[in-house]
């Protein structure tokens, strides 16, 4: 028996949360052996093809950030397909982008697709507000997260 397209969008939801808190909150890289296909494609800049590059990348967020935690604000799926608004933080303890650790507590917003086939991840889109995180830090000079935009109102369709 089949499963609904219902079912199978919760199954992929659960399949890509499993992998953030597994993998980039906790630091279990065993984790993505399971999560992901061998062959897992990319198509972040900088990080390369295959689940050992997402294993890279874990372990050097880790080692930059290790409190570094995600937390999902949106989520939504649709067939195979994932749609998810993260926000995460973490401490700046060691290397990042050349700097070394600054001690500075940083926030950082996160939009991620992903493509999910037999309960694993088989695909990524990311964009991480990676200039908002390099000014924090002090990487780059700029503005801070000290007063992060609000949530914008409900707006009501328009009337004809």
């Amino acid at each position: 028996m089949a499963m609904s397209s219902v079912s199978v969008a919760e199954a992929n939801i659960a399949t890509f949360r499993r992998a953030i808190e597994e993998g980039w909150n906790k630091g279990n890289l065993e984790a993505i052996d399971e999560l992901f296909v061998p062959d897992f494609v990319e198509h972040q800049v900088g990080i390369g093809p295959g689940r050992d590059a997402v294993k890279g990348s874990i372990r050097s967020l880790r080692i930059a950030f290790p409190d570094l935690h995600l937390t999902f604000e949106d989520v939504v799926a649709e067939g195979d397909m994932v749609w998810a608004r993260l926000s995460g933080a973490g401490t700046h303890e060691g290397p990042f982008m050349g700097l070394p650790g600054t001690g500075r507590r940083m926030r950082v917003d996160v939009i991620d697709i992903v493509r999910v086939a037999d309960g694993r991840l088989v695909e990524h889109w990311g964009v991480a507000d990676r200039l908002s995180v390099a000014q924090q830090i002090g990487l780059v000079p700029g503005g801070s997260r000290e007063n992060p935009p609000r949530r914008s109102p409900e707006i009501s369709p328009r009337s004809g």
